[in-house]
C-alpha cells in the first residue's frame, strides 16, 4: 500500500482487509489492476455514469469484459471496458526518452535469470509481486 501511495494514489484500499463492495462508498471510477473479483461484483459501488476499467488480472476476467463490457455499457448507465493500447513507434520513442531521462521509472519487483523462470512465473501466478518481474536473458 505504501508503494501505491508513493506512486501518487490518493486513496488505497487493502482488499485483504476491506470488502470494498460492502463499504457503502460509491465510485466514479474503478481502475482494477488485479481483477480479484468479477466486474459484476463492483456494480453496486459504481455510480451511474461511472466507469470500470480492467487493467490487469486473470484471462477469465479479461474475456468477461470483452464479452459483456459493451452490453453492460449499453444497458446500464455505467461504462465497462478493458485498458487496451496499440503500440506505435512514436509512443515507444516517448517512453524510451522518459525512461532514459528518469522522467518515469518502472516498478520492478525482482529480476530473475532465465534458469529461474519457473520461480518467476510461480510468483506471478500466486500474485506475490509488486510491480513487474524481469527475466535476464
Amino acid at each position: 500500500m505504501d508503494k501505491v501511495r508513493s506512486l501518487g494514489a490518493d486513496h488505497v484500499i487493502d482488499y485483504t482487509q476491506v470488502d470494498i463492495t460492502q463499504s457503502g462508498i460509491n465510485y466514479d471510477l474503478i481502475l482494477d489492476a488485479a481483477a480479484y473479483r468479477s466486474v459484476f461484483n463492483y456494480f453496486s459501488i459504481l455510480k451511474p455514469g461511472g466507469t470500470y476499467v480492467l487493467v490487469g488480472g486473470s484471462t477469465a476476467h479479461f474475456f468477461q469484459i470483452l464479452l459483456f463490457g459493451s452490453l453492460i455499457s449499453k444497458f446500464s448507465r455505467r461504462r465497462v471496458t478493458a485498458l487496451a493500447s496499440t503500440p506505435n513507434q512514436s509512443d515507444l520513442q516517448i517512453l524510451k526518452d522518459w525512461l532514459t531521462t528518469g522522467t518515469i521509472a518502472p516498478l520492478i519487483d525482482h529480476t530473475y535469470s532465465l534458469i529461474d523462470l519457473p520461480s518467476a512465473v510461480c510468483k506471478l501466478e500466486q500474485r506475490q509481486v509488486t510491480g513487474k518481474v524481469v527475466v535476464r536473458v
